[in-house]
């Protein structure tokens, strides 16, 4: 028996993404729910699949039923698992990330979010296409809130200063605290430009310092630095 106040040592790595687990049960059941697409349990509600029964409660409890019960001391975000929690305080309170994208300046906390990264951004791979538009992501969920916010509507999360809505609550807080609050943390070294999105910095720092503009019109020689501008 070993100790409470001992921790196990991960012995058994998973050969194709490199997570380690203390049993050779837990690496089992990682490469078939992750590698080889056994989900089993499918949810009553929507299309969610899974390869455990309680990753299945997990799901009803949290997504349907809305148990989050474990709650960040720092912050107000809540999960449903314990896990989750203990990574969202590493990455976002601790800074700790220590997984750094060989190509860019991202870093993450988690390995499957790198990969992620790679896949999308510098690879091309959004495999997740919309029936109705041309858009296109990297992850089922981002596919489904796209949906669900353009082509339906819902925007369940509103703001309680204007009529601002949206489909996510980290939205909503975006927008209270740089519409409402003024916060933009985030400052061009160049200029006196400053924003609430760091992927608005990136791209105010491309386009405007340094003359990137990618999108380039078919029909005259008009180029921009965003896909949307094109679209005008």
């Amino acid at each position: 028996k070993i100790s409470s106040g001992h921790k196990r040592e991960k012995m058994y790595g998973c050969d194709i993404c490199g997570k380690s687990f203390t049993t050779q049960n837990a690496l089992v059941k990682h490469i078939g729910a992750n590698h080889e697409g056994k989900k089993p349990f499918k949810c009553d509600i929507c299309d969610y699949r899974c390869f455990l029964k309680s990753s299945m409660n997990t799901h009803v409890g949290s997504v349907h039923e809305g148990k989050k019960p474990f709650k960040c001391d720092i912050c107000d975000y809540s999960f449903s698992r314990k896990d989750q929690m203990k990574i969202h305080v590493a990455s976002v309170h601790d800074g700790k990330k220590p997984f750094k994208c060989d190509i860019c300046d991202y870093r993450c906390s988690q390995k499957k979010d790198m990969n992620r990264h790679v896949a999308s951004v510098h690879e091309g791979k959004k495999p997740f296409k919309c029936e109705i538009c041309d858009y296109s992501c990297s992850q089922k969920g981002k596919l489904k809130l796209h949906v669900a916010s353009v082509h339906e509507g819902k925007k369940p999360f509103k703001c309680e200063i204007c009529d601002y809505s949206c489909s996510q609550k980290g939205d909503l807080k975006l927008h209270v605290g740089s519409v409402h609050e003024g916060k933009k943390p985030f400052k061009c070294e160049t200029c006196d430009y400053s924003c609430s999105i760091k992927g608005n910095l990136k791209s105010h720092v491309a386009s405007v310092h340094e003359r990137k503009k990618p999108f380039k019109c078919e029909i005259c020689d008009y180029s921009c630095s965003q896909k949307g501008d094109l679209k005008l």
